[in-house]
């Protein structure tokens, strides 16, 4: 079964399949298996043509995958433009949801260590 040029795995329950989409976690999932009345155990490739085409039409109706990524760019290029503390935040590659920075930053700004006696090779007394 293809939605939106995705694929959505035939041997997982639809509940998990459609997370395949970006922007359709589980609990928006459920929503839409609710709205199309389908259990949400179904696995794809058990549904009927009709049960497919259902789906597929409350998830075009829905702003999801290239849309979304869109919408997501440009509000943090926003963000960036007007110079807010977020956006400076997504400059400067740091986290930008009050995490704090002296230590665990490693994610957002890579696996950079800065300080003096790490990352060295200890030298052999020979």
């Amino acid at each position: 079964m293809r939605i939106v040029g995705i694929t959505i795995p035939d041997n997982k329950r639809l509940e998990i399949g459609l997370t395949a989409l970006y922007g359709i976690a589980r609990s928006r999932a459920q929503m839409i298996l609710d709205e199309a009345k389908i259990g949400h155990g179904v696995k794809a490739k058990d549904l009927k043509p009709e049960e497919e085409n259902e789906i597929r039409k409350i998830i075009e109706k829905m702003k999801i995958e290239g849309d979304l990524k869109r919408e997501v760019g440009s509000n943090i290029k926003r963000l960036k433009d007007i110079k807010a503390y977020r956006g400076i935040r997504h400059l400067r590659m740091l986290p930008s949801r009050g995490q704090r920075t002296k230590t665990n930053s490693r994610t957002r700004r890579g696996n950079v260590r800065k300080t003096m006696g790490t990352g060295r090779r200890k030298e052999s007394k020979t």
